[in-house]
């Protein structure tokens, strides 16, 4: 692979924040400093000129789904309609454009709507046209709407839980729907999404990314085929299916040919679709949620997976939620220690709706939070979607960042895309700018738990991964960034500087009206894997 020498940049290195020259050599990074020195050490080295770009660690995405997400980005996306009537429109005009196969769309969002309403099956008929198989997902993917042609061609589905008639389709209903829509597309389509989702995170810095899937997801084909598609994107692969013995994780571990039993292990839903689990009832309709997994199967599952060596997670959301993941956790820490079940970084996906009590037993038992801070930007607020799911002071004390991050509880940022946008800086802006005073990070604690935080969600722990200082593997991105700056949260004082000799290494500005940088090139382990 030869050596590197970058020059006339901008580094993001902690043992050299006033550098603008780095060396790569076989895909390792292997000296950085001022660029006389950097020629003079390596005289052979292929010489790049950054021309003044920002270069930092790439980013790791610790939750997406990348099939669905390349569905999104090829195919029907809705999450820019504004009514009923525009996403009626964008239907028609797909099934035009597309008159054979199944219609798979997604990103639609009610409460934002005039009608404040999920279109009916019949208005997706004769918008579709006759016989034709719609699906269509809610945007937190835990609800969606469907045409008569494909209800019709589910077995059962009338009689499982979470059907209504006329009404989005939840829980197994909505799972058995999902299954037989997905079921309908073709491995070329299923290769051209992946291709496009990857090809997308590369774009936006990412040079891996975790795959969170499972049965009721997108399946065991889908994970097997995503795990053999080659592409320089790195897939760690999390299947979400309870265990009750190590012998039976093991099974399906070495079955699937993943890296771990988690991700989207559905102990509840979402608030957008009222099927999180609360300990108190939604402030806009009756009842408490939906609860997959009780503390005795989440006990069970983490024991298993412990005494296997096997990573375990959690899907978890609502406070009753994680009630039964804390409960569950401990219940498998006194029977096994502490001790194993931290070593083996456990995670939480989501964990919004946490106390203090549930911070600190996550912290005691080193469970590391996966979680998405642009849903606060999207849905937070007093005016947003929490507030009319939950009422204002219960949507006020949703994703305390800053308390986590505080008691000792790992942090790795992502998007679950297609959920949100996979942008990684606008995932880190939402952290330090949270609608909750208080409750966001610093733009460096939040870079962190972007890059170094997402490594060690995946169990890569040597020290380096996720930095620039020589040792560290060669995986970074360069931007075109403006001015660069160091700062504290949002919401605490601020302490501007760009005199590199403060000895701390600045980022991009931030501030909301600020534009976000742009990729120019994304590398991995040495090798370019995306370049503008």
């Amino acid at each position: 692979m030869g050596t590197q020498l970058l020059i006339g940049g901008r580094f993001y290195s902690s043992s050299s924040p006033d550098a603008t020259a780095m060396a790569v050599s076989d895909g390792t990074v292997v000296w950085l400093g001022a660029e006389r020195p950097g020629r003079a050490l390596h005289p052979d080295a292929e010489v790049i000129d950054l021309d003044g770009a920002f270069v930092a660690p790439a980013f790791v995405e610790p939750h997406v789904h990348v099939t669905a997400l390349g569905l999104q980005l090829t195919g029907l996306d809705l999450s820019a309609t504004r009514s009923v009537a525009e996403l009626l429109d964008a239907v028609r005009a797909h099934a035009s454009a597309h008159p054979d196969g199944v219609i798979l769309g997604d990103g639609w969002e009610e409460t934002r709507w005039p009608e404040g309403r999920p279109p009916t099956p019949e208005e997706i008929d004769a918008a579709a046209g006759p016989g034709r198989r719609v699906y269509l997902a809610r945007i937190d993917a835990h609800s969606a709407v469907a045409s008569t042609a494909l209800l019709d061609s589910v077995p059962g589905v009338t009689a499982a839980a979470g059907y209504r008639a006329g009404e989005p389709l939840r829980e197994q209903a909505h799972h058995l729907v999902r299954r037989a829509a997905l079921g309908a597309l073709d491995r070329a389509r299923r290769d051209d999404a992946r291709r496009a989702a990857l090809d997308h995170a590369a774009a936006h810095g990412v040079v891996a990314v975790h795959e969170c899937s499972g049965p009721d997801i997108a399946g065991r084909d889908d994970v097997r085929e995503l795990l053999a598609f080659e592409h320089g994107v790195r897939v760690r692969a999390y299947w979400g299916e309870a265990v009750r013995t190590a012998e039976e994780a093991k099974a399906l571990l070495t079955d699937l040919g993943v890296h771990g039993l988690g991700g989207d292990l559905f102990v509840d839903g979402s608030f957008g679709s009222h099927t999180a689990w609360l300990r108190r009832p939604y402030a806009d309709t009756p009842g408490t949620g939906t609860s997959f997994l009780d503390a005795a199967a989440i006990a069970e599952h983490v024991r298993a997976c412990t005494e296997a060596g096997i990573q375990s997670g959690f899907h978890a959301i609502g406070d009753a939620a994680l009630d039964a993941v804390t409960t569950g956790l401990r219940r498998a820490a006194d029977a096994l220690g502490a001790p194993a079940v931290a070593a083996l970084g456990h995670r939480v996906e989501h964990a919004e709706m946490l106390d203090a009590g549930q911070i600190a037993e996550l912290a005691a038992l080193g469970v590391i939070a996966s979680v998405q801070p642009v849903f606060d930007a999207a849905w937070g607020g007093p005016d947003g979607m929490y507030a009319s799911r939950l009422g204002a002071e219960r949507a006020a004390a949703l994703n305390p960042f800053a308390a986590m991050a505080a008691a000792g509880v790992s942090l790795a940022i992502g998007s679950d895309a297609p959920v949100t946008a996979l942008d990684p800086w606008a995932a880190i802006r939402a952290a330090t700018e949270h609608r909750t005073p208080g409750h966001g990070i610093s733009p460096r604690a939040a870079f962190a738990a972007a890059t170094r935080g997402a490594w060690r969600a995946g169990g890569v722990r040597d020290g380096v991964a996720g930095t620039l200082v020589p040792g560290a593997p060669a995986s970074y991105a360069v931007w075109d960034a403006g001015e660069l700056v160091v700062a504290a949260a949002s919401d605490s004082v601020q302490r501007w500087s760009t005199d590199p000799r403060s000895r701390v290494p600045g980022l991009p500005s931030l501030a909301p009206d600020s534009a976000l940088p742009r990729c120019l090139r994304t590398v991995r382990d040495g090798v370019t894997i995306f370049e503008a």
